[in-house]
């Protein structure tokens, strides 16, 4: 099977930004967000060019365009939210947040969206389908040639803790604190074809592994496979799916630059004759499971030779290496970001110490994402040690 992969701008940067409609007075699901599409609309039925739906109608998606660097693509989103945020306000008295999970809403309590490509999950998946309340931040970076991106995405595979541990932001499931800073991301791995990819030598071998699933049914084209990372052929990127939703614009910056800065480090490295490293699959399990667990206190393997060191250190040394990339990309004060993310706490902190400030009460922590989301950043908390 022949998967053609778009041409595409080298380090071009797109970012998609799930995003759930709450209950403004009780900070549970609302499942108003078809509702918010059809406004958003044309008066001739034609859907907003970059709003779009999700599994379930309490989300919506914001899409930004194709951008050269990472303020303009979120500038493009913040936009986006604007124009949510309007609609919502003329339907009711609703709020957006995001996280990698709500705090307390149940799964049963949800509606679906009704897409033959949901329902089609939805029966295959049952209960682990139905229980996919979780949200992300996809973010695209251009690949100018097609066979760097399968290089390129092992290369990635050996930063999947530094960004699942940056982004964690669910560590509530159902009104119970789970011990961990993201739950969702072992949650979303118990679908078909969702995970950590394979490590294939090239894009042939992709295009045979798509060719199986397909003959025997497991999807219907490439698009259902929903790796941690993966090829996106029909736009020319790496899609970087690992990351828990955040809940602020300057997070989402801040995270999308790290990944548009490594990509390009790489493709760059690649130009040079350099052959990537790749760490062992069990290893990349592992810092996944690590950083899934621990969050930002992870003790992650940083080499093939089984090296181990805290993320937030590596995560300081990256920094520095990726300061020039990240001069000539033109994101260098959104990359700066994420020292603060290291020095005062990751969402899944943030929201362990608003629940423990008011007693456990899980609704002040819907009201902290709400605030944080509205604001654009998180307020300073002082140490970020909690969890």
């Amino acid at each position: 099977m022949a998967i053609e992969f778009a041409r595409s701008e080298r380090s071009t940067v797109g970012i998609e930004w799930e995003l759930a409609i709450v209950d403004r007075s009780t900070g549970e699901l609302a499942s108003v967000g078809d509702r918010v599409l059809a406004d958003l609309g044309s008066a001739d039925g034609t859907p907003h060019p970059f709003i779009t739906t999700e599994l379930l109608t309490n989300t919506v998606e914001l899409v930004s365009g194709v951008h050269t660097d990472v303020a303009g693509a979120v500038d493009d989103l913040t936009g986006q939210v604007g124009e949510v945020r309007a609609v919502l306000d003329r339907i009711g008295e609703y709020e957006l947040i995001c996280s990698g999970s709500h705090p307390f809403s149940r799964w049963y309590d949800q509606r679906l969206t009704d897409k033959p490509r949901y329902r089609k999950l939805i029966e295959r998946t049952r209960w682990w389908g139905r229980n996919m309340m979780i949200w992300g931040i996809h973010v695209h970076v251009g690949i100018e040639e097609r066979d760097k991106a399968l290089p390129i995405l092992d290369g990635l595979l050996a930063y999947v803790p530094h960004l699942q541990a940056l982004s964690a932001s669910s560590p509530f499931w159902a009104g119970v604190e789970t011990g961990y800073a993201s739950n969702r991301a072992l949650m979303f791995q118990q679908l078909p074809t969702a995970g950590l990819p394979y490590q294939l030598p090239d894009w042939g071998a992709y295009e045979r592994y798509v060719d199986d699933l397909v003959r025997t049914g497991v999807i219907e084209d490439h698009t259902e496979v929903r790796w941690d990372i993966r090829p996106s052929p029909r736009w020319g990127t790496v899609e970087v799916r690992v990351c828990d939703g955040v809940s602020s614009a300057d997070e989402i910056g801040a995270i999308a630059a790290l990944i548009q800065c490594l990509v390009e480090w790489m493709s760059t490295r690649l130009d040079d004759g350099e052959t990537l490293p790749v760490m062992q699959p069990w290893y990349v399990r592992e810092n996944k499971w690590r950083a899934a667990r621990y969050g930002m206190h992870a003790e992650i393997i940083t080499d093939a030779a089984g090296a181990e060191r805290p993320v937030a250190d590596a995560l300081r040394d990256l920094l520095v290496t990726l300061a020039p990339v990240a001069e000539r990309l033109g994101c260098a004060v959104e990359l700066q970001r994420i020292r603060r993310t290291i020095d005062e706490g990751a969402g899944y902190q943030r929201q362990l110490k608003v629940a423990e400030q008011h007693g456990g009460d899980l609704t002040a922590v819907v009201a902290h994402l709400a605030k944080e989301l509205r604001e654009g950043t998180h307020p300073r908390t002082g140490s970020g040690s909690a969890g």
